[in-house]
């Protein structure tokens, strides 16, 4: 059931002082941008300030056109036109190149924005690299980094309202330098019109800002329903189960009920903005009509009524546009507080300043001293007391029920975790004391879940070796196949699947994109493994590395191993007994310890968890 969500509470909205703290991520967006590409960003600073001066300079000489005007019309004749045509020809060349200037200003901020939308997005991919794997297992590390990723594109809006916040400066500058000279109360009267208004925008800027922050969870589970509701990796089962009426009533439920967070506060905000803009309003008509009554008791001109007039109400736009930038410049930077939130988190899991590569050859191995682990927010042991050895050239496999630790294991032989308690050591050193890149590299990981890349054929098994194989993968179509790639595709049988392939190896795999071939389990499997082969590694681990094969796949696979393990350190896991009898010695795991050790035959003979585990797979194979 989808409980209701608590309208937003004034204590979870950001206070004015948190709003303002929030100003100084600003100037690392600027330094962001600065570094995306020097030239586009000197030419717009060098345009803004330009078309700060069009306003104030088609107003002065539209005042001296209409004096112009009355003078000619005054002397009862045409006159001297020459003075006339001069004015209105250089409004022309005011206007134009406004127009021009703005043209090339959008430009070089578009083509901006798409650069540093491509940075971020870079950087995050960068950032999200170094970090650890617990923190991608933790839902708030998941609502931050989503609230970053929303900010990729949308964060150069902001330095479109900066930009906007410094041409508008210069230009109501100039504008109110005019006001004042000629009656500093006309000032006065601007600050009135638009200053209520800006605190209103301010206010519900804030209130938007806490609504979306807050329904970070909820927006991500909406986007999950709107995927498993309409995609064709799980289109099967949802007619199978008939599961599309449920999913799409629970999408509606929790998309009206954010639906009605959102009107409330959309509503509230229109009454006050329609309130504050009265006040607006009433500021401008008043100094309309000081304007005017100066104008008929012969203070001023016909051509400086305009200007003023025209000055006021511009530098009233102007001061309500750069009012209204700041409010959402301010609102900007809670959104860019997470993007840069999310770019400070640490990974806990780093290599050491003295850190060691890993040795090649391997001469000790590895060896577990009461190695004990608990995930991250769990106060279950996933493995606890787990002592064994794994030397080089052998090859053990672990065996037991499901959750009895044994994917734990790999993960910190990975180094994708730590332990909690004990240690792990690799040819007498713990394994924190080695650089971590060299420890990847030196471990080559096929998981249970591996991930089935929509790529091309050749890019899903160059992936397992990418130092090696990138350059060939970066190359056009139609360059030749590596020999090594080749031989991985034939030693896993993934080159079986070629016949099938109307472009070969630069088959696109899976149907997200055009001209995608979709694959069964252990088709996909058997690129898996082609990974596997093409990774020259000193430690291999395999997670079920034959559980989507039939039965025909899985012995020709089976004969390949030996080969595939020649030399290395190997770890197979596996529910399948055919497989798990290759292995050197076998660890029996139960509820995370380690149960019992020792070969196939000597686990059979004990009568133990493996021996019983063993009887019962064997019995389904006997008939009836």
């Amino acid at each position: 059931m989808i409980r209701p969500i608590r309208p937003q509470s004034d204590e979870s909205q950001p206070s004015f002082r948190e709003r303002l703290r929030s100003l100084r991520y600003v100037p690392r967006l600027l330094r962001m941008v600065w570094e995306t590409h020097r030239g586009y960003t000197l030419t717009i600073i060098l345009i803004r300030i330009l078309r700060s001066l069009v306003p104030v300079a088609s107003l002065w000489v539209g005042k001296l056109i209409i004096d112009e005007v009355i003078s000619l019309a005054a002397t009862e004749g045409m006159g001297n036109l020459d003075r006339l045509w001069s004015l209105i020809g250089i409004e022309i060349a005011v206007v134009v190149t406004g127009e021009i200037l703005s043209r090339i200003s959008s430009l070089v901020e578009s083509l901006l924005g798409d650069l540093f939308s491509n940075l971020t997005s870079v950087r995050m991919m960068e950032h999200s690299a170094t970090l650890d794997l617990a923190q991608f297992e933790d839902p708030e590390f998941y609502d931050k980094m989503e609230r970053a990723r929303r900010q990729t594109v949308n964060r150069i809006a902001l330095l479109t309202q900066l930009l906007n916040i410094g041409q508008g400066m210069i230009t109501l500058a100039s504008l109110a330098a005019g006001l004042l000279i000629y009656n500093h109360w006309l000032f006065l009267l601007l600050l009135l019109a638009v200053i209520p208004n800006f605190l209103g925008e301010t206010r519900y800027a804030a209130l938007g800002y806490s609504l979306l922050y807050s329904w970070t969870p909820q927006r991500r589970r909406l986007d999950y329903y709107r995927y498993i509701g309409a995609s064709n990796e799980t289109a099967r089962e949802i007619k199978t189960f008939g599961l599309s009426n449920w999913i799409t009533e629970r999408y509606r439920i929790l998309a009206d009920q954010f639906y009605e967070e959102n009107k409330r506060l959309s509503i509230r905000k229109a009454i006050v903005s329609t309130i504050l803009s009265f006040v607006g309003e009433a500021g401008y008509y008043t100094a309309y009509v000081v304007i005017l009554f100066d104008a008929v008791a012969g203070v001023i001109t016909i051509g400086t009524l305009t200007f003023l007039s025209g000055s006021f109400m511009q530098a009233r736009s102007r001061m309500s546009q750069i009012l209204a930038d700041a409010s959402r410049i301010q609102e900007g930077s809670l959104y860019l507080k997470d993007l840069f939130d999310f770019f400070e988190v640490e990974p806990t899991i780093t290599s050491l300043p003295n850190a060691v590569e890993v040795p090649v050859p391997l001469e000790g191995g590895f060896v577990f001293e009461n190695v004990g682990f608990k995930y991250p927010g769990s106060d279950r042991w996933a493995v606890r007391n787990v002592s064994f050895t794994l030397k080089p050239g052998e090859r053990i496999a672990f065996v037991g029920e499901n959750g009895a630790g044994k994917t734990t294991l790999t993960k910190l032989i990975a180094r994708l975790y730590d332990p909690t308690e004990g240690r792990i050591l690799l040819d007498g050193r713990d394994l924190r004391e080695y650089d971590l890149s060299s420890l990847r590299r030196a471990i080559g990981v096929i998981f249970q879940d591996f991930v089935k890349y929509e790529l091309q054929f050749n890019e899903n098994i160059g992936v397992g070796d990418i130092e090696q194989m990138g350059q060939h993968l970066d190359r056009e179509e139609g360059e030749m196949i590596p020999d090594e790639m080749m031989t991985a595709a034939d030693k896993s049988l993934a080159s079986d699947l070629l016949e099938r392939f109307p472009k070969g190896w630069n088959q696109m795999l899976g149907r997200r994109f055009d001209g995608g071939v979709n694959l069964s389990g252990g088709e996909w499997q058997k690129i898996a493994l082609a990974r596997a082969y093409l990774r020259e590694t000193q430690i291999l681990i395999l997670d079920e590395p034959t559980a989507a094969l039939d039965a025909r796949a899985e012995y020709q696979v089976f004969l390949r191993f030996s080969e595939l393990v020649k030399g290395r350190m190997a770890i197979i896991i596996s529910h399948r007994f055919s497989t798990v009898r290759m292995a050197d010695r076998i660890v029996v795991l139960r509820d995370g310890m380690v149960e019992e050790e020792g070969t196939h035959s000597e686990l059979v003979e004990s009568g133990g968890l493996y021996s019983e585990l063993f009887l019962m797979q064997a019995e389904g194979y006997r008939p009836a």
